[in-house]
């Protein structure tokens, strides 16, 4: 079937290509060259026509149906262009001179609204070298954005499929908010991303938008910046079909150390030594009735098979991508038409996701003073498999923690591979099934398909007057189901299994629509080193919602599968909720610049949202920036012959983050089942109780933002510089604050607190080498962040933060946000070893048991404690030595101190090679996993990680891991924080670009092989799986590790193909 869809992408487009008329006329033929050599990919077009074809690697070109009255145009980037009558000329060898000055003149920077060359920029704004982002193959190229832009922070919750990525532009601008970026994807806004439904081979630029002068433009929802995507549009000539393909192998590198079977029955003893259990009337020892039955010694589990679950849940997983496109134009129109499928597999069995895609771009000039343009994407993801952080009703929520906690050895000799569940495993407070056929069979699957069109209309009124009307549609539906059979852990009946809920099912479905008018009118007027661009404009958009579940158990039969959603014994749950919101904006933004070297910008953008209340709807955000380009004044010039640019910029802006729910200013009924009582009966009803208190003064978090940018360059471009310092100051912080107890409620949301973000951006993009055949480029970027808690709620010191990841830690505090400190700080207990023998004073029993009391001065959790419990340190002067809440203190933080990313570019004749490498450095994480899997709390027949072997026991009495049966393990504490600072070699590309004398015989202009490679090295002191992980991904809980799904290194092949 998959072979079949890619067949008929490639025969589409093949039919569209061949329908394209043939051309005749005479031929001419030529070569492009600079002063170091041959210059591939040069734009030869016959001047006012859709003539024109690209130059080849060898810089070699050849053009049909050219006459001698037309005039050859050869343009290519960093280039001054030339043009040249052809006349009774047929060959042409052309050399065209560099232009320090054309890279900033020809590429243009989307600031929101329209386009600005980079020379003229006076905000921060970063982008994305597409070039390096799609030279390995990638399904969303959010993933790749990670130390590509400083100041750009990308963080995935784990190594999952899907759209699983989030993205902070210097630092969150929120505690309890959305803190994602705005997202404008070929003009249409968005507060969720959709990058997920693009191919990274139909985008032509990412610019991002970082600084409030750049962008308070979009008013109420520029806060935490804006990433801007504007995919590619045809281009004068002829019709060029591409096809990219390629073949990719993933695998877990890093799987976790577990015990093996003897080790693990080793534990068992540690655990249940001293227990009996009975067995027909008569007390058994508990170790030996499950462990040495029928004679078998603790040295026999030496030999026996032992599991290693990671090695039966993982998967070498094959993916493939295949990429068709079809381009083309001429002076008057131009298109650009795509069709996509992949087909990636998960490193988890039964595990993938496909992806169906198509995309078209057109635009055409109706007059000289009319310009219509129309585009569409769609993309139609399915996913299948269970994913340990989206899954609603089986055990791949803590998937990893059945396949790391499931026993490795069998006593009886049983083949634990066909075992559904551990019998010996008390599943009334332990959940683990057999996790390989668990992952089998359970069904999971979401459906998510996403549509966006925009329509355009320019009318130029008069001269450099234009009036732009656009209207555009978004569209997501998003459909999850889950079936549970008699395999699986809640949909098994057997007694002992506490969590069954008999055969049940689980379908969520969601559909969104986003509406968008656009209406603008710009004016450009150049004069006498006078240049103006201004912008005025009105916006219209509406959001709508829609979302439903439910949830079947007792299904009568499992043959049904979903169909039976609404067969089952018990009575369904049933959830629905509808939302709806809309905005109006009035927005004008002036750039102005005397002769490039002078820059004044200002805009204000004024918003009214329904999401507030009818007396505080509206809310303005003008920003300012200022800049001067003193390096294109004489006198620095002059003085300064190797400086080739030079750029001070100064911005101010206020922008808003409206991320809140639609109704939220409003008070809320929700129901309850025990709420009244009738006087003449002691029974409750259900009825309607007020949920939440109403706050008509609800209004938008607001952040202030100043910037002070400095650009430079040296050697006629060869070293550009780009440095930013800023202050980023949110007010109104959206918080849960006390309120009177007279209101009737303990708290409400309100607009109290204050964050601040403070940090510096360094970009440095060098030439190094620029030889005839060899060249070598260079990129590097770092940024620094920290924030502080400025204020919280009125006569509030801090916030605690919990996670649920567990019952016995769900109402433990985690997490503290203290005024005066960063955000999300991990709390708990400072670790301070185990207690050895010299902590007690000891005494024999009548049955010559030694009993450990502690000494009065030695510090304690509890007054049981044994030698190898843990210890932690008395920070407090409450209740003596004994250790209470008031111990808690800051353990560690998620935030890093400084991201970054350094990209390399080689070219040596026909080969290219791309090496980037990414780093993150002064974040914690919070190990969640060794808490359980380093720490068994006399939890029985649950494997752990090797590490443990290394434990507290009366054999090795100086360790500084707590024992098998630790007093007090259940905290969280710096024992479990580690350093997640990470040095990664990302990605190598390594490709080869084919000869054009090669490839002309088989009708090809261009082609390029590459084998690339992602996650392929890291150096780092975490011992986890990987780094790069923050399963709770939020401000107030970064840096969280539980159950990840494992990330994979990646190795393709591919092809590029142009024709």
């Amino acid at each position: 079937m998959k072979q079949k869809v890619t067949l008929m992408l490639l025969a589409t487009f093949l039919c569209c290509v061949l329908g394209v008329q043939a051309q005749t006329g005479s031929q001419v033929t030529g070569k492009v060259v600079d002063a170091m050599g041959e210059v591939p990919g040069v734009s030869v077009v016959v001047k006012g026509t859709t003539n024109g074809t690209i130059t080849a690697l060898d810089g070699s070109f050849k053009l049909d149906n050219v006459k001698s009255s037309d005039i050859l145009q050869f343009s290519f980037v960093g280039y001054k262009t030339q043009e040249i009558k052809v006349g009774n000329q047929k060959t042409f060898n052309v050399t065209l001179q560099e232009d320090a000055q054309a890279l900033d003149e020809v590429v243009v920077v989307a600031v929101g609204y329209g386009d600005v060359k980079r020379r003229d920029l006076t905000g921060a704004i970063g982008k994305a070298n597409m070039s390096d982002l799609t030279k390995t193959p990638i399904n969303n190229v959010a993933e790749t954005l990670g130390g590509r832009i400083a100041g750009v922070q990308v963080s995935s919750t784990d190594g999952g499929l899907g759209d699983n990525f989030n993205i902070v532009i210097r630092g969150a601008g929120s505690l309890t908010q959305s803190t994602a970026p705005l997202y404008v994807i070929d003009g249409f806004p968005s507060e969720t991303s959709g990058m997920s439904a693009l191919n990274p081979n139909d985008i032509e630029s990412i610019d991002v938008l970082k600084d409030a002068s750049a962008t308070a433009i979009y008013g109420s929802r520029g806060a935490n910046g804006v990433v801007i995507i504007t995919t590619k549009k045809g281009k004068a000539g002829k019709a060029t079909l591409t096809y990219n393909g390629s073949v990719s192998m993933s695998k877990v590198k890093n799987t976790m150390d577990m015990m093996n079977g003897y080790d693990f029955v080793s534990l068992q003893k540690e655990i249940m030594e001293g227990n009996t259990k009975e067995i027909d009337g008569e007390k058994v020892d508990e170790f030996a009735y499950y462990y040495l039955k029928d004679g078998i010694t603790l040295d026999d589990y030496k030999r026996f098979k032992s599991y290693d679950w990671q090695d039966e849940i993982y998967r070498t997983a094959i993916s493939h991508n295949h990429y068709v496109g079809l381009s083309g134009g001429s002076d008057k129109m131009d298109y650009s038409a795509s069709l996509s499928y992949s087909n990636q597999e998960g490193v988890i069995i039964n595990s993938d996701l496909s992806r169906y895609q198509g995309r078209f771009n057109f635009n055409q000039r109706i007059n000289k003073s009319i310009k219509v343009n129309a585009n569409a994407n769609f993309a139609s993801n399915v996913q299948n498999g269970p994913n340990p952080s989206t899954a609603q009703t089986s055990v791949s929520n803590s998937l990893m923690y059945s396949v790391w906690g499931y026993r490795p050895v069998s006593p009886s000799g049983s083949d634990l591979l066909a075992e559904l569940y551990d019998s010996d495993v008390d599943m009334s407070n332990d959940y683990r099934f057999n996790p390989v056929l668990s992952a089998k069979n359970e069904y999971r699957r979401t459906t998510t398909n996403h549509l966006q069109a925009n329509l355009g209309v320019e009318w130029e009124i008069i001269k450099n007057l234009k009036f732009k009307v656009t209207a555009g549609y978004t569209g997501r539906d998003i459909k999850r189901e889950e079936f549970n059979g008699s395999q699986t852990r809640t949909g098994n009946t057997h007694p002992s299994n506490t969590q069954s809920k008999g055969i049940n099912a689980f379908l969520r479905q969601q559909e969104t629509r986003n509406y968008l008018n656009e209406n603008t009118l710009s004016y450009v007027y150049a004069k006498n080193d006078h240049n103006l661009n201004a912008l005025v404009g009105a916006t219209f958009q509406k959001y709508t919602s829609y979302l439903s579940s439910i949830t079947q158990e007792q299904i009568t039969n499992e043959a049904f599968g979903m169909s039976g959603i609404g067969k089952g014994s018990a009575v369904p749950v049933v959830t629905a909720s509808q939302g709806e919101n809309a905005m109006i904006s009035y927005l004008g933004r002036i750039n102005y610049n005397y002769a490039s070297k002078y820059y004044v910008t200002a805009s204000m953008r004024t918003d009214g949202s329904s999401k507030f209340a009818p007396g505080n709807r509206w809310g303005y955000f003008p920003s300012g920036s200022l800049a001067w380009a003193f390096g294109r004044e004489n006198f620095v010039s002059d003085a300064l012959p190797w400086l080739s640019n030079g750029k001070l910029r100064l911005s101010w802006g206020l922008t808003g983050n409206n991320r809140i729910g639609d109704f939220d200013y409003m008070a809320q009924l929700v129901t309850s089942s025990n709420v009244y009582k009738y006087p003449w009966d002691s029974s409750f009803y259900p009825g309607y109780v007020l949920g939440s208190m109403a706050n008509e003064k609800l209004k938008w978090e607001t952040t202030e933002q100043y910037d002070f940018g400095l650009d430079l360059g040296f050697f006629d471009g060869r070293i550009n510089v780009t440095m930013d310092y800023y202050i980023k100051t949110t007010k109104d912080l959206l918080l849960g604050a006390d309120v009177p107890a007279s209101s009737g409620y303990s708290s409400a949301t309100l607009n109290v607190g204050k964050l601040r973000n403070k940090g510096f951006e360094l970009t440095l993009e060098t030439i190094n080498i620029k030889q005839k055949n060899f060249s070598w480029t260079s990129n590097f970027n770092i940024a620094f962040n920290s924030n502080k808690i400025v204020e919280l709620n009125y006569g509030q010191d801090d916030m605690i933060s919990f996670v649920n990841w567990d019952n016995k830690y769900k109402t433990m505090p985690a997490y503290i946000s203290k005024k005066g400190d960063a955000a999300g700080s991990m709390y708990g207990f400072i670790y301070d070893g185990t207690y050895k023998y010299e902590d007690f004073n000891t005494s024999v029993d009548a049955n010559g048991k030694t009993i450990y009391k502690l000494k009065d001065d030695v510090v304690r959790i509890s007054d049981d404690a044994q030698p190898g419990d843990p210890k932690y340190k008395k920070l407090s002067d409450k209740e003596g030595n004994k250790i209470t809440d008031e111990d808690r203190t800051v353990i560690g933080n998620g935030q890093p101190k400084h991201t970054g990313g350094f990209s390399n570019n080689f070219v040596y004749k026909n080969w290219d090679l791309n090496i980037f490498l990414q780093w993150s450095y002064g974040n914690d994480i919070l190990n969640a996993n060794r808490m359980v899997f380093e720490n068994p709390q006399s939890k029985k027949n649950t494997n752990m990680f090797a590490s443990y072997t290394n434990r507290w026991s009366a054999e090795n009495p100086t360790s500084n891991m707590p024992r098998a049966r630790a007093i007090g393990a259940e905290y969280y504490s710096s024992l479990y924080i580690e350093d997640g600072s990470f040095l990664k070699l990302k990605t190598i590309s390594l490709g080869y670009n084919f000869t054009p004398n090669t490839l002309r015989s088989l009708g090809i202009s261009a082609a390029r092989l590459f084998v690339s490679a992602e996650n392929i090295a890291t150096i780092t002191g975490y011992s986890g799986s990987d780094p790069e992980v923050s399963t709770r991904n939020s401000v107030l809980t970064p840096g969280f590790d539980w159950s990840a799904y494992p990330r994979s290194f990646n190795a393709s092949l591919g092809i590029n193909i142009t024709f």
